[in-house]
């Protein structure tokens, strides 16, 4: 690395400094509140049954994950869950709104062994109809407080979908180092399935 020089205009610039860094004699630079910022982005090359982000640092506020995805199972449509922390304890649970254009539902789960987290396209939906989904987890470095999750997701099938947003809630304490996506019913993952984690900047 190239040396930093600070100019002085005693003695008609005759003096210099050498430091290090750019930002030696400087305020730090601090990071917008609500900037986002990128901590993993990849897309399947294979059938995956899981995906899992781990060792997920600790100095951002909130976490996003962005996906796009689809499964294998013989169906429409399949559920997708979350585990925290490789957590498999009754200590979640979630409520679901959802809707389909022509019908709303609501439903909810206590002492559950997953938090529910959204719903994507399966093998009998259209070839190349995918889930979007963006998932929200809450304050997860805080030790105070139990993890709350908010997923929005939905899909378009050509005229027919479906839209849910969900609220799961992991009854524990403990910051998130780890987050794991499931898909229900042994279903695989599919290649071009792409997830993205984000930091969230308080």
């Amino acid at each position: 690395m190239s040396p930093v020089y600070k100019f002085s205009n005693v003695g008609g610039f005759l003096t210099k400094n050498l430091y290090t860094s750019a930002l030696a004699g400087n305020t730090a630079v601090v990071n917008d509140k609500g900037s986002m910022y990128p901590l993993g982005v990849f897309t399947l090359a294979s059938a995956q049954a899981t995906v899992e982000f781990t060792n997920i640092p600790q100095t951002y506020k909130h976490l996003q994950i962005r996906v796009l995805s689809r499964d294998d199972r013989a169906a429409t449509a399949n559920s997708v869950n979350y585990r925290i922390n490789g957590d498999t304890g009754s200590n979640y649970s979630y409520h679901i709104l959802a809707g389909d254009g022509s019908n709303a539902s609501a439903a909810a789960v206590t002492s559950a062994n997953v938090t529910y987290g959204m719903i994507q396209t399966s093998a009998s939906t259209t070839s190349n109809i995918f889930t979007a989904a963006i998932i929200d987890i809450l304050d997860y470095s805080n030790t105070n407080k139990n993890t709350t999750i908010r997923t929005l997701q939905g899909y378009d099938s050509n005229g027919s979908g479906h839209m849910r947003l969900n609220s799961g809630l992991w009854m524990n304490t403990a910051a998130v180092t780890s987050f794991r996506m499931i898909p229900d019913a042994s279903a695989n993952f599919i290649a071009n399935s792409t997830f993205a984690l984000y930091g969230i900047q308080a």
